[in-house]
């Protein structure tokens, strides 16, 4: 398994599938070929959400002499699949196919994804079994695979979030695109301000967090894919709740980012954390899983407990539809990672209080994850053509 560093990925929003990777993709282009004209052809979900995702902004952005096509009918096998044709004047000089597949990766047609593979190990419980037989922890695990450049990475990873957060909270106004959603951080933090019942403001703290990322993030601003962009809220804003209820050192923080892009890493490995491939289960439900695996590191639980509350984080999310509205990273996007922030930390505290009720393993729960999203229909899968999106769209024609 490869190395926690490529879980947490800096860039622009609002999607590690439809706008990082893309972006990567054309500079990828450039590259070999940075004098030439370029028509790019969209495919499926990229065709289908790419404007409200800014796929076709960043697209212009980066190869700036292009022309941009949209194909809805053709099937591709990948629904992140997008062809570059690299011109010279009207002459055709190579036709070259990309697939965006998830958390900011891609690859061209006939390469396999390179993978720095640190790891032994590809599932939890091969972990667990080599963590008891040398008396480790899984904190113990990740430094003794994991070489000296991850903890730099870490801690910047740490920082951008912590900047993420504090920039979303001091924004107003309404989000960009068509459904002019006003951003709400700032009001649910300045509630928290105001109000002395204890229970109430730890809840609009936590949400308060999520939104400023997840806000961030659907403006375009800059974020740290965990495992997403579209998921990017919900693994910050716990940690920075823990970090100031808590008094915690960012030390104990960069423990909780360790152990939750293990998790992460373990979903990516063996499933997928495209909403695109597998529906916002496999976005949301794996933030929540890292989530609760990071408090509960945090806080010294034992391994079983931090996989009982990853497992029962994705659990709970088992079956969740990718369906933004108009394309857009906004309804239902931002919400599911502020409620998903709340779910981490009632999963993490409920294993620890029922540390002996686990019935499903987390690698069980993940293989369950990946056929549940195979087995949702294309349209429930970051295609706007199902779900809220489909509603929203007759609700709008009837008025």
């Amino acid at each position: 398994m490869e190395t926690l560093q490529t879980i947490y990925k800096i860039g622009l929003g609002p999607s590690s599938s439809h706008t990082m990777a893309i972006e990567y993709i054309c500079l990828d282009v450039l590259k070999h070929y940075p004098n030439n004209t370029y028509k790019v052809i969209l495919y499926a979900s990229l065709a289908l959400t790419g404007q409200g995702h800014f796929t076709d902004q960043v697209i212009k952005r980066t190869l700036k002499n292009v022309k941009i096509e949209y194909n809805y009918e053709e099937e591709v096998d990948h629904p992140n699949t997008m062809d570059v044709l690299v011109m010279d004047g009207e002459n055709l000089v190579e036709t070259i196919r990309y697939k965006s597949v998830g958390g900011g990766h891609f690859l061209k047609e006939g390469d396999t994804l390179v993978k720095n593979h640190v790891y032994p190990h590809e599932n939890l419980e091969d972990i667990k079994a080599y963590c008891k037989e040398e008396g480790i922890d899984l904190l113990t695990y990740i430094k003794r695979f994991e070489d000296e450049t991850l903890l730099p990475h870490i801690r910047h990873v740490w920082q951008v979030m912590q900047e993420t957060i504090e920039t979303g909270l001091e924004k107003r106004g309404v989000l960009p695109g068509q459904l002019r959603v006003k951003r709400k951080a700032k009001s649910l933090y300045d509630y928290v301000v105001k109000v002395e019942d204890k229970e109430e403001t730890d809840f609009k703290e936590l949400m308060s967090y999520a939104y400023a990322t997840s806000e961030m993030n659907a403006c375009g601003g800059r974020v740290v894919t965990a495992p997403t962009c579209g998921a990017s809220g919900v693994l910050p804003a716990v940690l920075y709740f823990l970090k100031r209820k808590h008094h915690l050192e960012d030390d104990q923080i960069i423990d909780g980012l360790m152990v939750a892009g293990l998790i992460g890493t373990l979903i990516r490995h063996n499933a997928s954390i495209s909403g695109a491939v597998a529906g916002c289960q496999a976005e949301i439900g794996s933030a929540c899983s890292m989530a609760a695996a990071a408090r509960g590191i945090i806080f010294h639980h034992p391994t079983e407990t931090i996989e009982y509350a990853a497992e029962m984080a994705m659990e709970h999310h088992l079956g969740l539809t990718c369906d933004p509205i108009l394309g857009y990273v906004q309804i239902p996007c931002i919400e599911r990672n502020a409620m998903a922030a709340v779910r981490a930390i009632d999963a993490s505290r409920l294993s620890y209080m029922i540390p002996d009720s686990q019935s499903i393993s987390f690698d069980t729960v993940i293989e369950t994850m990946y056929q549940t999203g195979k087995d949702l229909t294309s349209s429930y899968r970051e295609t706007s053509l199902g779900g809220l999106a489909s509603f929203y769209r007759k609700q709008k024609e009837r008025l």
